[in-house]
């Protein structure tokens, strides 16, 4: 997701929040359910040591905001000099409705990209 245009941040599961927590609270413990064994919680986001537990993977992504827009802003030109920028032309304001077919995008090819891995290793 990093790879992403935009993209400054990546979190799965609890992400930042679960470092406010101890081990023992944060851990998700195994339990025995009518559909197997699960996890009573799922902080971890469903990947614990790297690969998945079997739970539900999710992840949190954070885009910064877009820089160019349609507003005069104060820069420094090539030669040094202090001069006001005044963008003209289409710019989105948002990256929201672009932003998530990207995101599930991208996670698409990263499971697809490991499932053949996985597959061509057992060749």
């Amino acid at each position: 997701m990093l790879g992403i245009n935009a993209v400054k941040g990546f979190e799965y599961g609890s992400g930042f929040s679960g470092t406010k927590l101890s081990g023992s609270e944060h851990n998700d413990i195994f339990i025995r359910s009518d559909k197997g064994i699960r996890t009573k919680t799922n902080n971890s986001g469903g990947i614990q040591g790297g690969i998945s537990n079997g739970e539900d993977i999710y992840f949190n992504v954070a885009f910064k905001p877009i820089a160019t827009l349609l507003k005069k802003q104060q820069t420094v030109d090539v030669r040094g000099e202090e001069v006001v920028i005044d963008p003209k032309g289409r710019h989105d304001s948002c990256v929201l409705p672009r932003a998530v077919p990207i995101v599930e995008a991208m996670a698409a090819m990263v499971l697809v990209d490991h499932y053949l891995l996985n597959k061509i290793s057992k060749l």
